[in-house]
């Protein structure tokens, strides 16, 4: 059952650091396991981890089309000093030209349904394709990064997903990652110099002032309370599914 699979996990990776949590990992779920990135400050600590020491875990982004630029020079660089090719999985022509055609290129600042809709688009469904195959999957997110992500835990199964989420950074604050960049010398989007600490794609991000949440520049003009884009909205430590093998 799933519930003892990830209890399991816990008990297997207890006392062990990052790096051998990824390689027990690694084995457990051996070609079925993947890290997404979205080359954010916390993925790219993940990332150095996985690359720096070997680890087999596949690395992939969702690639919008509406990336800063920034953002595609850190992929670019990413990959030369790794000397690695990050996989990337686009949303689907016709859905995006469908969108366009009949809302326009900025339909989402019109409604919270609207910006649901490209973020499914854009996100949700390439993630979609991008697990098909995975029944680990490696994220970057950390419990202090909003209030929704505030009961996260290291192990929990993504019903939207249909597979166990492994969040190894749960427990990290932002010093620590950003120590861990400077001292390992890992690359990072200089947009973050600029006031930019979670970065999404260009038109719904913004830089935040002193003293704003580190999530206030992702969609700034929605209520906020809703600051996800639906690919960590649906997840239970406990819940418990046969659909899938593990």
């Amino acid at each position: 059952m799933l519930n003892t699979k990830i209890e399991h996990l816990k008990i297997s990776t207890e006392g062990k650091d990052i790096v051998e949590k990824l390689k027990f990992l690694s084995k457990e779920f051996e070609g079925k396991i993947a890290f997404s990135t979205s080359f954010g400050q916390e993925d790219q600590v993940i990332t150095d981890i996985i690359l720096k020491n070997n680890i087999n875990i596949k690395i992939f982004t969702l690639d919008t089309g509406r990336f800063f630029e920034e953002t595609y020079n850190l992929w670019n660089l990413t990959n030369k000093k790794y000397n690695t090719k990050i996989k990337a999985y686009f949303p689907d022509k016709t859905q995006v030209e469908e969108m366009l055609v009949n809302k326009g290129p900025f339909s989402f600042y019109d409604s919270v349904d609207n910006r649901k809709e490209c973020c499914n688009i854009r996100k949700v469904y390439p993630l979609t394709r991008a697990l098909e195959n995975v029944d680990l999957w490696i994220t970057g997110l950390r419990s202090e990064q909003s209030k929704a992500r505030a009961e996260l835990q290291f192990f929990e199964f993504d019903e939207g997903f249909n597979t166990i989420k492994f969040n190894p950074l749960k427990d990290w604050n932002l010093e620590q990652t950003l120590n861990y960049l400077s001292e390992n010398d890992v690359p990072y989007n200089l947009l973050h110099d600029k006031g930019f600490i979670s970065i999404g794609c260009a038109p719904c991000t913004r830089a935040i002032k002193a003293g704003e949440d580190i999530r206030a520049g992702r969609w700034w003009w929605e209520d906020q309370s809703k600051k996800e884009c639906g690919l960590h909205e649906t997840h239970n430590p406990n819940f418990i599914i046969e659909t899938k093998k593990i």
